[in-house]
């Protein structure tokens, strides 16, 4: 059985349990499996009668939903080929990804996105409404035997075009298949077994979910919920974050690193501002924790003070229910991850690119290394080549990029797919994750640093900034661009703390300062928050060659 028939199977089998919710205005707007499986019917009515077949493309654009859910299952079941799309890209960039993949339909979760694709590709297929569309009264009847049963599909059939972020170039469709989300679905099913402990077969797990399910480790836990016994609470309103999750009181949730580390500067501002008490217990209970760790001495006095007054009330702020946050995406600073783990609550990381169907690695809850990102999933093969770069094989590798078959060969050697980041990985088998080769910076003196690394190590010192870009390749020295409310003082002091951390030939030794933050919008961070190097180095040429000519080292 597949991974869509298990799916529409679960949700045959038990018609009354809930198993999707929105928050909508501070309350829950809820479906059970039969309601569920009752907009996925419609939906493929919906497709049919639209005559889409097999094999067919088709875009999806809109927010997280139930709707979107129902129709991302009606399309896998009937073998049309879903190429997800992110609703806050410039409606041309959408356009052009639209035409890359010929989609044939486009769906629309809402009146200006379609205006934006129609006026863009006016000779395009006219874009659909599809929230309401294909919604009709659906019933918790279970329904014939036969009703839900998909059209043939075997492990080699594409189902989803998941375009790359596209941090230098043009984005590419990545082709997954069925087997390999299949076999992905078994994966992280057996890790959330081995976190819940068996709770699931009680009661569902607790799932909150934010991420755009248009990214690929996004879509595969949205998948893994429905594939399992879970109650999966969706954002809608980011701003309305830290409301949406208390109501939700979710068991675990995934994340991306800009939200953990904003939580941690946030609470360690907040504690600055506490009278002189709190703060030494705060900071002593810490460093007790640490040694702890460490393996230094037992945590003692302080940090049980610390933990009574301090640590587990913030434990309860951020999720009285919380079992483990998952984080991906981006690497997640060592020292985030142990602040987490000193309030009691574990940081499980995995990684993966969209070409392995979103994950090669993922932390055992039972015993994992903070500041690596965990083993290779059994059945995945990794290992480390030339420059260090990460190769990795096994049926989660994706089948190609659409109509790209030279840059399909190019990323693959010997039968590896080569993952272009280098990484590291210990005697236990965990992975650590270094950097993108293809970000190395080459200073004049022959020098290759990854700029990864420093980066974190600037923002973990410099609460307030948004973000920081090391540069310098073909320079004498590296120098940084730094956004957000910060200003000289606390960037050189901040500077001053890292470079004391770090070889000569890796330090900062200049930075200019832009208040505002990059965006998705401005075009110099990709859909997925990354930094687009190159076109912020052409954006900020001027300000980047004013640093070297005015720096005296």
């Amino acid at each position: 059985m597949n991974f869509i028939e298990n799916i529409l199977n679960r949700l045959y089998q038990t018609p009354d349990r809930p198993v999707l919710r929105e928050v909508r205005d501070g309350q829950f707007v809820t479906v059970t499996c039969g309601e569920l499986l009752g907009f996925v019917r419609a939906a493929r009515t919906f497709i049919r009668d639209k005559g889409l077949k097999k094999g067919a493309r088709v875009g999806l654009l809109a927010p997280n939903g139930i709707h979107w859910v129902a129709l991302d299952l009606a399309l896998i079941a009937e073998g049309v080929i879903v190429a997800p799309l992110y609703s806050r890209q410039a409606p041309a960039e959408l356009v052009n990804m639209l035409k890359d993949c010929g989609a044939s339909a486009v769906f629309c979760g809402n009146a200006e996105l379609m205006d934006g694709v129609a006026k863009n590709w006016p000779d395009g297929p006219t874009p659909t409404l599809f929230n309401h569309a294909f919604v009709i009264p659906p019933s918790n009847e279970p329904g014939g035997e036969t009703v839900d049963e998909t059209v043939k599909l075997d492990d080699s059939d594409v189902i989803t075009i998941i375009y790359t972020s596209g941090t230098s170039g043009e984005p590419k469709g990545v082709m997954l298949t069925v087997g390999g989300v299949t076999f992905m679905l078994g994966c992280t099913g057996m890790r959330l077994d081995q976190l819940m402990e068996g709770a699931t077969e009680r009661a569902p797990d607790q799932v909150f979910h934010y991420p755009p399910f248009c990214f690929a480790a996004s879509w595969i836990v949205m998948l893994s919920c429905l594939s399992r016994n879970s109650l999966l609470t969706l954002s809608t309103d980011l701003t309305k974050l830290a409301d949406e999750l208390k109501l939700a009181a979710p068991q675990y949730f995934l994340n991306v690193p800009m939200l953990l580390e904003r939580i941690r500067t946030g609470v360690e501002s907040q504690i600055a501002q506490k009278p002189g008490l709190v703060q030494t217990i705060y900071r002593k209970g810490k460093e007790a924790w640490l040694r702890q760790h460490e393996g230094k001495g037992a945590a003692g006095f302080w940090f049980a003070l610390a933990n009574a007054m301090i640590f587990s009330s913030i434990k309860r702020k951020i999720g009285p229910n919380l079992k483990a946050l998952i984080c991906g995406s981006a690497p997640l600073a060592k020292e985030t991850q142990l602040f987490f783990l000193m309030l009691g609550v574990r940081v499980l990381q995995g990684y993966g690119l969209t070409e392995t169907t979103g994950i090669c690695t993922l932390d055992d809850p039972r015993d994992f290394t903070p500041g690596r990102v965990g083993p290779a999933i059994p059945g995945i093969e990794m290992k480390l080549g030339e420059e260090n770069e990460i190769l990795a094989r096994g049926p989660n590798i994706f089948a190609g990029y659409w109509n790209r078959p030279e840059a399909t060969a190019r990323t693959f050697a010997d039968g590896w797919f080569r993952t272009g980041d280098q990484g590291e990985v210990d005697e236990k088998g965990n992975w650590a994750i270094v950097g993108r080769i293809k970000n190395l910076i080459i200073l004049n003196s022959g020098h290759n640093i990854a700029p990864e690394p420093i980066e974190e190590k600037v923002l973990f010192n410099l609460a307030a900034a948004q973000q920081c870009v090391v540069m310098g390749n073909g320079r004498g020295f590296l120098s940084a661009l730094v956004t957000g409310d910060v200003n000289r003082q606390q960037v050189e002091q901040a500077l001053e703390t890292v470079n004391a951390q770090l070889p000569h030939y890796k330090r900062v030794h200049s930075f200019h300062i832009n208040k505002e933050p990059l965006t998705i919008e401005s075009g110099l961070l990709t859909a997925n928050g990354k930094l687009r190097r190159e076109a912020i180095a052409a954006h900020f040429e001027r300000e980047i060659d004013a640093l070297y000519q005015n720096h005296k080292r």
